[in-house]
């Protein structure tokens, strides 16, 4: 029976391994094992929404639904959880990210237009940046919202051609509580994704150029950013850069990246990515709880639901 033991336990832990193994989801790239603490040994990928032109900017809103851009259709859907998908308006300005702000106002950031607008109670729009020292901001990308009010939002070309190109550099900015625009950065080649960490000391901003990285900025108290450092280089060979950025409750990066989701601990520990049927392009967290990750990528809309809830605007 001595003899026998080692052989059965060596089994057993071969059956357990080889079980292990096949709960894990195909579409997961293990990099680290704390990736099982964020996504369920059983999610699904569901695509809930297609057949659109270039899908961005997702943004829950907490009356229990989705709004979405779809940037070359010049329209910004919503989708409920019924499945229905409708125009919440159009045009849209070829509006690309999304969010609200702390009275729970739409804030876009508009390709063709080239400004970031904030969508009053009653439906108006208020134009809360469109130039920088008298020249046309290239075109507003992504965007986020303080606690205290001031919005910070990236600003590359992709929307414009290089003859309509007014600044000679691609821009970080943010938005006061009182309307003063500052310049924050202006050494990236294409900003594009940004996220705060959960207690906002620290803010995240995605490269988009074939630098592929992302790097993470200390917010000072007057909420300009200091000791800028590399925190990720998202290349693979495959298609897909870092662009849409959020951040969970404990701090974990999900950022779009070389064929779906990368995430990562806040020290940038890379734990795994997620795959998706098509490339991301944003991401956003939603539901009643906060657990369900929304994805858009090319034509779709998807999403899956994480162990851990996200922050949300």
């Amino acid at each position: 029976m001595v003899r026998v033991m080692p052989v059965f336990l060596a089994g057993a832990a071969a059956v357990l391994a080889a079980t292990e193994q096949a709960s894990k989801p195909s579409f997961v790239v293990e990099k680290h094992p704390a990736i099982w603490d964020i996504v369920p040994r059983d999610a699904r990928i569901q695509k809930i929404a297609g057949d659109f032109r270039f899908t961005e900017g997702p943004v829950w809103n907490r009356s229990g639904y989705l709004l979405f851009s779809d940037i070359p259709a010049n329209t910004i859907y919503k989708w409920v959880p019924s499945g229905t998908v409708t125009v919440f308006r159009n045009p849209s300005g070829n509006s690309n990210g999304l969010t609200y702000d702390k009275q729970r106002r739409l804030i876009a950031c508009e390709h063709s237009t080239r400004r970031v607008t904030r969508t009053e109670k009653d439906g108006s729009i208020t134009v809360l940046a469109e130039r920088y020292e008298g020249k046309r901001l290239n075109s507003p990308n992504d965007v986020v919202v303080k606690s205290d009010g001031s919005i910070y939002f990236t600003d590359p070309p992709y929307g414009i051609s290089p003859d309509q190109q007014e600044l000679p550099f691609c821009g970080v900015y943010r938005i006061s509580p009182k309307g003063e625009l500052t310049l924050l950065i202006s050494d990236f080649s294409r900003p594009n994704g940004l996220a705060f960490s959960p207690d906002e000391k620290r803010l995240y901003i995605a490269d988009s150029s074939d630098r592929s990285h992302i790097r993470v900025f200390d917010v000072k108290p007057d909420g300009t950013l200091e000791n800028g450092r590399l925190f990720a280089v998202l290349k693979t060979g495959e298609e897909g850069v870092p662009d849409g950025m959020k951040v969970d409750t404990r701090g974990n990066l999900y950022s779009t990246g070389p064929a779906g989701i990368w995430i990562f601990r806040p020290d940038g520990t890379h734990l795994g990515t997620i795959r998706f049927p098509e490339v991301p392009a944003n991401c956003a967290f939603g539901g009643r709880d906060g657990r369900w990750l929304y994805v858009t990528a090319r034509t779709s809309v998807y999403r899956i639901r994480l162990k851990i809830p996200g922050i949300r605007p």
